[in-house]
């Protein structure tokens, strides 16, 4: 049979972990989604009451449909309680990586649009911010190639907008539950 030698010592070390855990679970967190004693509705079933309104150009209709697929789980409401409307997305496009023949070999790309979130039945301005997406893509000497390169960018910078999107507007119905 072996002794375990400083067995004292250890209890020591598990003492800050266990009492981490107890000011972790004292300290109030709450989940965000889903439906809990805090809460009697989800902040989903909110997200599925805002009216998404069009957005101009092609770049504006990949967002909306992003947040579609984010918003609305169960079909479009029927009489919406929010109304989210998107502004123009703002493009900025940027060489980095200036080689000495002045060629670029990495490019940036920076996406930006205002949102605000009003109440359909007052017409007050609930929620208005910006989001911002940088994205970076490598430039090659096939036109093609940088094409694509360019348009996937821009494709996961939307996703991002409308990720970003999502959680300021969840934020805020979660505070006002």
């Amino acid at each position: 049979m072996r002794k375990f030698k400083n067995s004292g010592r250890s209890v020591f070390l598990y003492i800050p972990l266990i009492l981490t855990g107890i000011y972790l679970a004292s300290c109030g967190f709450q989940p965000v989604y889903g439906v809990n004693k805090y809460t009697a509705t989800g902040v989903e079933t909110r997200l599925e009451q805002i009216e998404i309104g069009g957005i101009p150009n092609r770049e504006g209709q990949f967002l909306r449909n992003a947040l579609i697929d984010r918003f609305y789980r169960n079909g479009r409401p029927a009489s919406p309680l929010y109304a989210l409307d998107v502004e123009t997305i703002q493009e900025s496009k940027s060489d980095l990586d200036i080689t000495k023949n002045a060629d670029a070999t990495r490019g940036q790309l920076r996406l930006s649009a205002d949102f605000k979130l009003t109440d359909t039945r007052t017409g007050e301005i609930l929620l208005q911010r910006t989001a911002l997406a940088v994205t970076s893509y490598n430039i090659l000497s096939s036109e093609f190639t940088n094409r694509v390169s360019e348009q996937n960018t821009r494709e996961n910078a939307l996703n991002d907008l409308a990720r970003q999107i999502e959680l300021q507007i969840t934020l805020y119905l979660k505070n006002t539950q």
